[in-house]
């Protein structure tokens, strides 16, 4: 084998690897996972603003990664770091009355989904009757 195409192949096969490599750590995974968008502020992230799209670890472990991703949520820059200083504040002033606080994501991007479907479906069947 020439140098040349040794070269090639090396760099393929390193391209590989890094692919690999990407795919095993929990942003990758939590990007095949789950829709890419905010689950804050329901912002859409594609193309080059993905970057602008994290994973945020809902229990604040970032050494807990369970492989169903039920640890993580997908936030922009701006909700995530928000989620964090709110946390911050809250271990500064302790404990609140009545319970335990935990994170809430409030935007449901599947909210209604199913409704919508529904009504397709109707929909395309009451047509289908007309036309018989």
């Amino acid at each position: 084998m020439s140098p040349k195409k040794r070269r090639e192949t090396d760099n393929l096969d390193q391209a590989l690897a890094e692919v690999r490599r990407r795919e095993k750590t929990y942003r990758e995974r939590a990007l095949k996972m789950y829709p890419r968008i905010c689950a804050r502020c329901g912002r859409e992230f594609t193309g080059e603003r993905l970057r602008e799209l994290t994973v945020h670890h809902i229990d604040h472990d970032h050494e807990n990664n369970p492989r169903d991703g039920s640890n993580w949520e997908l936030l922009c820059l701006y909700c995530h770091e928000n989620e964090h200083l709110r946390y911050l504040d809250a271990e500064s002033y302790g404990p609140q009355p009545g319970g335990e606080n935990k994170p809430v994501s409030t935007y449901k991007p599947f909210a209604g989904l199913e409704a919508l479907l529904n009504q397709e479906e109707h929909s395309a069947n009451d047509a289908s009757d007309e036309s018989t």
